[in-house]
């Protein structure tokens, strides 16, 4: 290595010493600075710490005061209580002597008003008495026993009752009869054959206890009678006359046991007596029949409108769906008249004239059902039936029924539904542009043949097929009977359990 290299690498190692040094200063300028701020933290670390120590020294006093203030509060606490639990006990005591104070006094006061209401009954009694009596004021006489009215008073006694009759009720209830003109007629009718037949027995019993006893049944029947025919309800008829028959049969019970010698009059009254009460009874409730048939008429007119809502909309779809079709078939005839129009073929001028008529017998067909639609849908229109089901309901029993549907077996198909054993059988389908007064005209006829006389919206009754079918030909002599009761599915299912029988005693 040369002098030249030698001085240029010095050179070159001097520039890196200086450049070293000028790091190092800056490197120690930054130690400084750093030392300054670490100065400055440990002087805030100081002061927070000094400061934290103030603050656990006051809350080591605030705290041994709370310790303080607990200590007292307890103290004070703790006396209240007991002083509240020595009243208490006080209280009890004083509660358990005002309660025996009250058990005595209650005590005290029953006997009083027992006493009092003893007394009450003898005081309103004797002013009763007196009042009805004003000229007599000296009706009672002392005995060693107690009191008994002197002969004069028994005569006045006597003169009153004679006044007005002991038969009658002593309390009217308000009954549905009283609303009622055809039925209170009816109920004033019944009376007065009650009415009667009291004053008729009456004469029968010629001593005083006799007729007493008499008069005192009679009041008290009455009243029990009233009570049933009050009480009477639209599901209790059987139940009151039977309670009216037990009533009978106590009363009977009682008077034969206090006397025997009137037990054949006492029977024989009695026993005249119960069938006009229980006619009483009867014609009460004709009330809630006549209430309950005017329930079945509301219910039926909601059920009528709600079944001609359902069969409009079969009528309109119905026609809707008609007049699609009368649609489809218009334009396939005019696209056949096109090609007639334009056909030089003889043969097939011939089949598209016969394809035109045959569409226009169509369109003629779906006219004539427009035409039967129009008029079911005006409401009055529709078809009146006579069905059975022998399998079901017997040989007598037909169902005369009324549907506007324009397809009357779909009706009748679902009268045959899940709620009957078998299929109805067809004996009649009469059209008529007012079918309700058809119906009604034979409903009319079969009116005392009618099986539920309540709810007429049950159109079954009880009737003789070939009287139905004179019935019908009286209505409408154009309209076809069929007497047959074919009741196919029901003879079946006879056949098959006859046959099923054979077999299982042959196996």
């Amino acid at each position: 290595m040369g002098i030249f290299d030698k001085i240029k690498e010095l050179l070159s190692v001097k520039k890196t010493l200086e450049l070293k040094q000028f790091e190092l200063t800056n490197l120690n300028a930054e130690i400084d600075i750093t030392n300054n701020k670490v100065a400055i933290l440990k002087g805030k670390i100081d002061i927070e710490q000094k400061n934290l120590e103030e603050k656990n020294n006051l809350i080591a006093e605030k705290e041994k005061t709370l310790q303080l203030y607990k200590e007292e509060a307890r103290t004070e606490i703790l006396d209240e209580l007991e002083k509240i639990e020595h009243d208490i006990e006080i209280a009890k005591i004083e509660k358990k002597s005002l309660e025996d104070d009250k058990e005595k006094l209650t005590k005290e006061i029953n006997r009083y008003s027992a006493q009092a209401r003893k007394y009450k009954s003898e005081l309103v009694g004797l002013k009763k008495f007196k009042k009805i009596y004003p000229e007599n004021t000296d009706l009672f006489t002392q005995a060693d026993n107690g009191y008994y009215v002197r002969p004069s008073a028994l005569e006045d006694a006597d003169e009153f009752l004679k006044e007005d009759s002991l038969l009658d009720n002593v309390v009217r209830l308000h009954l549905h009869t009283d609303n009622s003109k055809e039925l209170k007629k009816l109920a004033v009718a019944t009376q007065k054959e009650i009415d009667t037949l009291l004053d008729n027995f009456k004469t029968n019993y010629t001593t005083k206890a006799n007729e007493t006893i008499y008069e005192l049944m009679v009041i008290s029947l009455q009243a029990e009678i009233q009570n049933l025919l009050f009480t009477l309800s639209f599901n209790n008829l059987d139940t009151s006359k039977k309670s009216l028959t037990i009533i009978f049969d106590k009363y009977l019970a009682i008077a034969s046991n206090g006397n025997r010698s009137i037990l054949p009059t006492i029977t024989r009254f009695l026993t005249q007596l119960q069938p006009l009460y229980s006619e009483l009874l009867t014609i009460e409730y004709k009330h809630y029949i006549y209430k309950q048939q005017e329930k079945e008429e509301q219910r039926q007119l909601r059920e009528q409108a709600k079944q001609d809502k359902e069969e409009q909309k079969v009528l309109e779809d119905e026609r809707k769906k008609l007049e699609f079709e009368e649609s489809k078939f218009q334009s396939e005839i005019e696209r056949n008249l096109e090609l007639l129009n334009t056909e030089t073929n003889p043969e097939m001028v011939d089949q598209l004239a016969a394809r035109i008529k045959e569409l226009e017998q169509q369109m003629l067909n779906i006219e004539e059902k427009k035409e039967v639609i129009a008029s079911l849908s005006h409401g009055k229109a529709g078809y009146v039936y006579v069905i059975s089901n022998k399998g079901a309901f017997g040989e007598r029993m037909f169902k005369v029924g009324m549907t506007r549907r324009s397809t009357p077996l779909d009706r009748i198909n679902e009268l045959s539904g899940a709620s009957v054993p078998f299929k109805f059988d067809v004996h009649a389908l009469v059209f008529s542009d007012d079918a309700v007064t058809l119906e009604a005209s034979l409903h009319n006829k079969l009116s005392n043949q009618r099986v539920n006389k309540v709810n007429f919206r049950k159109e079954f009754f009880e009737a003789n097929i070939d009287d139905l079918e004179i019935f019908i030909g009286e209505i409408d002599p154009t309209a076809e009977f069929d007497s047959r009761m074919v009741a196919e599915e029901y003879n079946q299912s006879l056949f098959l359990a006859e046959n099923t029988d054979g077999i299982e005693k042959m196996i």
